[in-house]
């Protein structure tokens, strides 16, 4: 932020800077889940726009616990496994969600399953999320238990079907009793990326990651709406207004991936970053490699396999697994050179669209 701020020019370049002021537009973090994270949703432009305005005038302090909207952002993000990764994100189709909460045979579960299909897809599922969300603790504290048992009954019946849901359900259950998180899992794709693979969420998209080590890339936002699995403050009304209850396919939930020689762009619609990882093998090794950009703005290098040298103009750094590198504007292209196989995720500000 000092560095920027001391050079905001030289640091973004003008192109960065005309779009997106002296701020870097993106994020970069390693997310390191071992136990499941809070089910959230991210809004979109006009929302935080929208949210940010109206809690600064009903004066909620931006370092409230109980603010939703602590900038004017929008928030996507891609997350890319480096490991075996586990999440939920986007509601289920329908159809396949009432063949889930059929096969764990819960009478309690009866009237929400006609209460699902006896509407649209979307529809239904506001009516359902929102049936949950908002119910009596009392109530919870029936059915939760009540869904937890079927979800015992299932395992122990030895289905495989549905089997990573069942004990997806029993693991939230147990470290959440009593939360209406654990049944709105039952809504969503439960979705398992392998080493290389990610998934890309747009706003209102109901997600929580469950489990492993990934790159994450998201615009430089704040914006959070949790839905629950968290001890932290829940705006229910704010998150019915921010989702998107249009159910999606796990497949859809995966970005386009493009093979540019050594590089392997994730294609996503975010015009806040850009994301490819760049691999270094075979012929490439122990040769100096120029890799150019498609806009002067900056760039952030993270080595998570081998080692290289970065080089850019008379300077040069060793990134090793597990370090990262700051590129700015004026330091342009950068040179690399990979005695060992190596793979570096590049972040840079996403094309104009």
């Amino acid at each position: 932020m000092e560095v920027i701020a001391a050079d905001p020019e030289g640091q973004l370049g003008s192109v960065v800077r005309a779009r997106f002021g002296d701020t870097l537009p993106f994020l970069v973090k390693v997310l390191a889940a071992d136990e499941p994270l809070s089910l959230q949703a991210h809004p979109s432009t006009k929302q935080a726009i929208e949210g940010f305005e109206r809690e600064d005038r009903q004066g909620v302090p931006l370092s409230s616990a109980t603010r939703n909207y602590r900038d004017r952002s929008h928030k996507p993000e891609l997350i890319v496994a480096l490991e075996p990764f586990e999440a939920l994100a986007g509601f289920r189709p329908v159809a396949r969600t009432v063949e889930l909460m059929r096969a764990l045979a819960v009478p309690d579960l009866e009237p929400y399953i006609e209460l699902l299909k006896d509407q649209s897809d979307a529809d239904g599922l506001r009516a359902l999320f929102t049936t949950w969300i908002t119910a009596p603790q009392p109530d919870l504290d029936v059915l939760v238990p009540a869904v937890i048992d079927g979800a015992i009954n299932y395992v122990r019946s030895g289905a495989t079907e549905f089997a990573p849901v069942a004990k997806t359900l029993l693991e939230l259950g147990e470290r959440y009793p009593g939360d209406a998180g654990v049944l709105a899992s039952m809504l969503l794709n439960r979705v398992h990326l392998e080493p290389g693979q990610a998934i890309y969420l747009s706003a209102g998209n109901l997600h929580a990651y469950l489990r492993g080590v990934g790159v994450e890339v998201m615009a430089n936002s704040d914006n959070v709406l949790r839905g629950g699995l968290t001890p932290k403050h829940v705006d229910v009304p704010e998150l019915l207004r921010v989702l998107d209850f249009e159910p999606v396919t796990e497949e859809r939930l995966l970005p386009p991936v493009q093979q540019d020689g050594f590089a392997r762009d994730y294609v996503t619609p975010a015009e806040e970053f850009a994301v490819s990882v760049l691999s270094f093998d075979g012929e490439d090794l122990s040769r100096e490699i120029e890799v150019t950009c498609h806009h002067d703005g900056p760039q952030i290098l993270l080595c998570s396999r081998g080692a290289a040298v970065v080089s850019t103009g008379s300077d040069s750094v060793k990134l090793e697994q597990g370090s990262a590198a700051w590129v700015s504007a004026d330091d342009g292209p950068f040179r690399v050179v990979a005695e060992v196989p190596t793979a570096l995720f590049r972040s840079t500000v996403g094309i104009p669209r």
